[in-house]
């Protein structure tokens, strides 16, 4: 997968040079020391290449990194996270570059990992996820931010992200609108930040010759109302920085109204309202969400081209759940130091 965990890892490199190249390995590399993949190769590839501080990919880039690549895209070293990466015989993937000094670390991100993620999704094929709104528990949370008593989002229990100030800060670009600039609003879940997310943001920001567009993201509980389920996979922390490390998006509204008001579109002067070519699920009151903009000429549905969503993406997940559990199972028996390593 591609998740904000990546992200920060990817800023922090972008952080130790001039120009960050990423390496992006093929499906086959993958199945046969990871597992079976979330995404496709190409999806991969344009979800890596819209994170802001990419400057350029390396599709195929082999699963061992070895001087002849880092020589081959004139890399002075490479840069992977402080946890232990083995290929399916057990021999450390950077050895060789580590023996010749052109090998750095940055610190991986606590609290969330391909495995942590696929294990939440495969939670939505659970009964107890059924009448969350008869659910009491559910309704004594009443922290906006996603956090019960314990410190959980009731929405995304399983998540062990701790979001900071200084890491949304990392984040966002901190840029202002300047004069010229169209700015645009999107507003949704963005829940599992993934291609057809990208597809759709691209295309908006093709929409202006100055574009700032800013991102409104909805609330766990505002998430859940509409999308049901054990919906949304990542809470609004987690969410806020996925859609942040978008070369895209110039600014996010954490815990945007689902309606999109007068008072919204006048705070932050939007001159254009974007929405994609999904369902828009009515207000709690039978309203239309995007009412205000239309009356106002300003709202435009653009059709990105990508049927991919987050159903889809969790419906490869429990396809291929068996797949994936028995390789993880059985690496992680035969290498214990991966544990929690990816």
């Amino acid at each position: 997968m591609v998740h904000y965990g990546h992200s920060n890892q990817l800023r922090q490199a972008r952080a130790m040079g001039d120009y960050l190249i990423v390496g992006v390995h093929t499906d086959e590399e993958i199945a046969k020391h990871k597992g079976p993949p979330v995404f496709t190769q190409e999806e991969r590839y344009k979800m890596v290449q819209a994170i802001k501080w990419v400057d350029e990919i390396a599709p195929g880039a082999p699963y061992v990194t070895t001087l002849e690549t880092l020589d081959k895209y004139s890399c002075d070293f490479c840069v992977h996270g402080d946890d232990i990466t083995l290929t399916i015989d057990g021999k450390d993937t950077y050895e060789e570059v580590k023996t010749a000094g052109r090998y750095r670390e940055c610190k991986r991100t606590q609290g969330v990992s391909t495995t942590d993620l696929v294990g939440r999704m495969l939670l939505m094929t659970k009964a107890h996820h059924s009448n969350i709104d008869e659910d009491l528990d559910y309704r004594k949370h009443t922290d906006n931010f996603g956090k019960g008593p314990k410190g959980h989002s009731p929405w995304t229990g399983v998540s062990q992200f701790l979001q900071t100030s200084q890491k949304i800060i990392q984040f966002a670009s901190g840029k202002e609108p300047q004069p010229g600039d169209t700015i645009i609003y999107v507003a949704g879940a963005f829940d599992l930040f993934h291609v057809g997310h990208v597809d759709f943001l691209e295309k908006v920001h093709q929409l202006a010759e100055k574009p700032y567009i800013i991102a409104g993201l909805h609330f766990d509980q505002e998430v859940n109302r509409y999308k049901g389920k054990n919906y949304p996979i990542m809470n609004i922390h987690e969410r806020t920085l996925s859609v942040l490390a978008c070369r895209y998006v110039s600014e996010v509204v954490i815990g945007a109204p689902y309606a999109v008001t007068a008072d919204l579109l006048d705070h932050f002067r939007v001159t254009l309202v974007c929405h994609g070519m999904t369902e828009v699920v009515p207000d709690k009151d039978g309203s239309d969400p995007y009412e205000e903009p239309k009356q106002r000429g300003i709202f435009q549905l653009v059709d990105s081209g990508s049927n991919l969503t987050t159903d889809l993406i969790v419906q490869r997940i429990i396809k291929n759940r068996l797949d994936f559990f028995v390789f993880q199972f059985c690496h992680r028996l035969f290498h214990p130091e991966c544990l929690g390593m990816d």
